[in-house]
């Protein structure tokens, strides 16, 4: 089985509906990290030194290749990415190998076969 892995940055109001999301269109599981900071095109915007950008959540995602675009799709419109400026980014990634995902394995074979 090939996996890819996909990485959202999403606001952090929006983490729990994204996840929720991700799951029902076949990710299995997630790992979140809290408090991810990155900057766009234009230069974040701060008062008296503190910064007025809202906090992100980076989103890890380990899924099955043929759920993937689907997954990616579904995070897009759950997270607002082509509505609002700033909302987010997510992509996926290759992963050549990973271990510690037979429970996964097993569970999404069959799901893999009804796609096909």
């Amino acid at each position: 089985m090939h996996f890819k892995l996909i990485i959202a940055l999403v606001d952090e109001d929006k983490t729990n509906a994204v996840m929720e999301a991700a799951r029902e269109a076949g990710a299995t599981g997630s790992t979140v990290i809290n408090h991810a900071r990155g900057e766009g095109v234009e230069v974040s915007k701060t008062f008296l030194g503190l910064s007025l950008e809202t906090q992100r959540d980076m989103l890890l995602f380990l899924v099955e290749e043929h759920l993937s675009r689907h997954i990616l799709e579904t995070i897009e419109v759950m997270a607002e990415f082509g509505q609002t400026k700033g909302a987010g980014i997510a992509f996926q990634i290759d992963v050549e190998d990973a271990v510690g995902v037979a429970h996964q394995v097993e569970k999404l074979t069959a799901v893999v076969e009804e796609e096909l």
